[in-house]
């Protein structure tokens, strides 16, 4: 069984180590930035349509490059790749310390978004293909579950710096943990990990219809574009919806997201394992698909605890934090998202390495799963924000939950069909 225990194992590998520093960095970055926006939302009177460029921004340049992008990483030396990355987030870090108002914000989150799609897809190719064979689920797992360790880091640390430092420091921070991780990289990975293919067979037109002509990969590409709208939508404003309705600081913003980012930490490389020993992968996509929709749905629960739960209040880190209602309902509903993303993202993943291996296209196969991705992302945010506006941040959550379960059951028919269009039919006499 694959536990933190059995993950951590995994960095006695130096390129596994290397990767995981890669996962590190990226996401620790993310989620720091994430309650960073919470605060520039309240520091710039934001809209909720504005606050949808955040997320809208980050994904519209993912968007038009990760498909030239996987097939780059499958022609050329992937490790060059992830390096630039790197070095693109320290642009970012650079250009958040001066930004002075939304636009600016909008601005460098395409340029993160840039960087984000040179780390997540070349570090996730590059485990796909190094792993030893009948481990990958493990090596997706702990490869994963070390960006949510990271995530929570993110949260914890990231929130602490922000409530108690503000922008500068929390992005020098930032800015030396990917400089370790290049370093790491730079050092210990092999170049042209996972070898390098004919210009011909690698990510063109042909290759990603022939990936799309496999019907569990159809599958998986529509539920993640119908699941993305209403996940972003989560990601982008419960931060917001946390600090300006309920005023709760940064500090205490990180410690709600912590609450998805530990149960995600814990399980992921244990659920990783289970998937190699179980198969099924689609069961697992589809309950945690579910188990989001559920917690998305209890979000707008803060609405009515605020105010009913006497607030704890303490003398912490250079302030005092007070929690309500609000912070304890947000805090138990991110939690069920962190399990449920547990179940989903290493079958999720494993599928789609496992779809493209008849082709050699794994690089491909991960751009595929990542501009489906992006498509809801460029238009949930600001879809789910414009909602927010018109009718109230409770309505804007509810409806992101509909789109979750509408993702859901979309996907358990469509697997289903793929399935039963995989499993030879016996004939009289077998």
């Amino acid at each position: 069984m694959v536990d933190v225990g059995g993950s951590i194992g995994l960095l006695r590998d130096r390129e596994f180590a290397a990767l995981a520093g890669t996962a590190f960095a990226r996401s620790q970055a993310y989620s720091t930035i994430i309650i960073a926006l919470a605060l520039y939302a309240d520091l710039f009177g934001t809209t909720g349509t504005v606050e949808g460029l955040f997320g809208t921004g980050f994904a519209l340049v993912q968007l038009l490059v990760v498909l030239p992008l996987g097939r780059r990483i499958d022609l050329g030396d992937s490790k060059r790749y992830l390096l630039v990355g790197f070095l693109l987030n320290l642009v970012v870090f650079a250009g958040f310390v001066f930004v002075e108002n939304a636009i600016h914000i909008v601005l460098i989150r395409m340029v993160q978004g840039l960087g984000a799609s040179l780390l997540w897809i070349t570090g996730s190719t590059i485990v796909g293909e190094i792993s030893p064979d009948g481990e990958r689920g493990q090596w997706l797992g702990a490869y994963n579950q070390f960006g949510s360790i990271s995530s929570l880091a993110g949260d914890l640390v990231g929130g602490y710096l922000l409530f108690a430092y503000g922008f500068t420091l929390t992005y020098a921070v930032l800015a030396g943990v990917t400089l370790v991780a290049f370093a790491l990289v730079f050092l210990y990975l092999r170049d042209n990990p996972g070898g390098r293919k004919d210009p011909d067979e690698a990510g063109g037109i042909e290759t990603f219809r022939q990936l799309l002509g496999r019907r569990m990969l159809r599958a998986l590409v529509v539920f993640r574009f119908t699941f993305s709208v209403g996940k972003m939508a989560v990601i982008i404003f419960l931060p917001i919806y946390a600090r300006t309705s309920f005023g709760i600081s940064a500090f205490a913003i990180g410690w709600i997201m912590a609450g998805g980012k530990l149960t995600k930490a814990i399980t992921q490389g244990y659920v990783g394992d289970l998937t190699d020993r179980l198969g099924r992968h689609h069961y697992f996509v589809a309950v945690g698909a579910g188990l989001y929709g559920v917690g998305t749905a209890l979000i707008p629960l803060a609405a009515y605890f605020e105010g009913t739960v006497t607030p704890i209040e303490f003398t912490a880190f250079g302030g005092t934090q007070a929690l309500g209602g609000a912070f304890f309902a947000l805090f138990g509903a991110f939690s069920i998202l962190g399990l449920a993303d547990s179940l989903r993202l290493p079958a999720s993943m494993a599928l789609f390495v496992e779809e493209a291996e008849a082709y050699d296209a794994v690089a491909s196969s991960f751009s595929l799963r990542s501009i489906s991705w992006k498509v809801g992302q460029v238009t949930g945010p600001v879809l789910i924000g414009a909602i927010k506006d018109l009718v109230s941040p409770e309505a804007a959550f509810l409806a992101a939950a509909g789109f979750l379960g509408f993702a859901t059951v979309v996907f358990v028919g469509m697997s289903v069909r793929a399935r039963r269009a995989q499993t030879p039919v016996a004939t009289p006499g077998d």
